[in-house]
């Protein structure tokens, strides 16, 4: 039996762009960032002073029923949110197709929790000034929401995801840092082309961008810039020093093509080909040669039957790290050649598991409109990073086709090649 056409006939996102596809393109178009001051350590003379969080996104208008919202912390939230734009954007209804032919597929990863919610447990812990471990046993359980737990599994939004949509074929998390939720959308293909579903709802979400994730993740590779956080992630730009924390998520409905068409659904874009590859450091203080992002692109590239000059546009995973941005740039350049370059990391910085799904959304919102929006902040060309990076202004499409492309800081690469049709 061949393999299937997989189609994307839906989408939707929380991110601190806005909520929603319309609100994502808005602000491409606009240029605007994402990315602002941490007013609560604002005065504090901490690395950790700006990141991208989402803005004005309420649960309870997406959350059903509303009771399940104690139980999904923001990450959760936001995944079930877009899951649900992504089902209302693609038409398709609970009750109007097989459930135990469609499922879910998310990319997560480990959920640090709001220090908020702990504020107690650590004051009761820590009655002059110094905690004491002595005290947690008792505090912690008389403190503590009982179910908080539940809040903080990385498993939770597919299993709730499911549940509200009555999903009942395959179902998995990911967890592969910023690779995730490609990695997760690629499953949820292959899960269709096999024959095992008709329809997957695939993305991811996560949030960095919370103080809790610090003790966890360190300083070490945050931005280290000195102006307005407008400007701090910067792409394969010459003066790029670090990633900037975020947080959203991203969800797509992806459907076998008949089955897309037997209801008449519109096909937003088609799943051409998808590869993953991994790269181990020699050492663990060695850096990376970036062979596995060359071979996940070649990979993709093979799996489409395409070669790479009918490729319109590279969505890059670009999160303005100095030594991950030039692996990356020299791994394009090489598969690649002088194809148009976007980086929208410039606008809502690392959404760690989420930003796959988003980044994945934005390219198609592009080959849709027809448009490339320009990676902000890209106003020093670095030698070291060979490609050629849309900037300025909005770049017309002139190919259909394009591949995005994430990486883990483990190590992971994934590329996906799209076209719309």
């Amino acid at each position: 039996m061949p393999a299937r056409d997989v189609v994307i006939t839906g989408m939707g996102c929380v991110c601190p762009l806005g909520t929603g596809a319309d609100a994502l393109w808005e602000a491409f178009e606009a240029g605007k960032s994402g990315i602002g001051w941490l007013e609560e350590l604002k005065g504090i003379d901490s690395p950790f002073r700006f990141a991208a969080r989402i803005k004005d996104f309420d649960s309870k208008l997406y959350v059903q029923p509303r009771k399940t919202i104690k139980v999904m912390c923001q990450e959760i939230q936001t995944a079930f949110a877009s899951a649900g734009m992504a089902m209302e954007q693609g038409g398709l209804e609970k009750g109007a197709f097989d459930p135990d032919r469609m499922g879910v597929v998310l990319g997560s990863e480990m959920l640090y929790g709001d220090l908020h919610e702990l504020i107690e447990c650590y004051r009761h812990c820590a009655p002059e000034g110094r905690f004491s471990w002595n005290e947690w046993g008792e505090y912690a359980f008389k403190d503590l929401f009982p179910l908080w737990m539940l809040k903080y599994l990385p498993n939770m939004a597919a299993c709730h995801i499911s549940i509200a949509h009555d999903a009942r074929g395959p179902n998995n998390s990911i967890v592969e840092g910023g690779a995730s939720s490609l990695l997760a959308i690629s499953e949820a293909a292959a899960a269709i082309e096999r024959g095992h579903a008709d329809a997957m709802l695939a993305g991811g979400s996560g949030s960095i961008a919370e103080f809790s994730c610090m003790p966890f993740r360190g300083w070490k590779h945050l931005s280290k810039w000195d102006g307005d956080p407008e400007g701090a992630s910067r792409p394969f730009e010459a003066r790029r020093s670090g990633i900037v924390l975020g947080e959203g998520a991203g969800m797509l409905l992806l459907e076998a093509r008949e089955h897309a068409e037997k209801r008449g659904a519109k096909i937003l874009a088609r799943i051409a080909g998808y590869a993953s590859r991994f790269e181990p450091p020699a050492n663990p203080w060695s850096e990376r040669s970036g062979r596995a992002i060359r071979q996940s692109i070649a990979a993709a590239l093979t799996d489409a039957n395409m070669q790479p000059e009918e490729i319109g546009h590279v969505n890059a995973h670009g999160d303005s790290s100095v030594e991950q941005d030039r692996q990356e740039a020299q791994a394009i350049r090489a598969t690649i050649g002088n194809a148009p370059i976007i980086a929208l990391k410039s606008y809502f910085g690392d959404l760690s598991a989420g930003s796959g799904a988003v980044e994945l959304i934005g390219s198609i919102l592009a080959l849709l409109h027809g448009k490339l929006p320009p990676t902000l902040n890209y106003e020093e060309a670095d030698s070291a990073c060979p490609i050629n990076v849309v900037h300025g202004q909005m770049q017309p499409i002139e190919k259909p086709a394009a591949i995005t492309l994430n990486q883990s800081n483990t190590g992971q690469a994934a590329a996906m090649v799209i076209v719309k049709e």
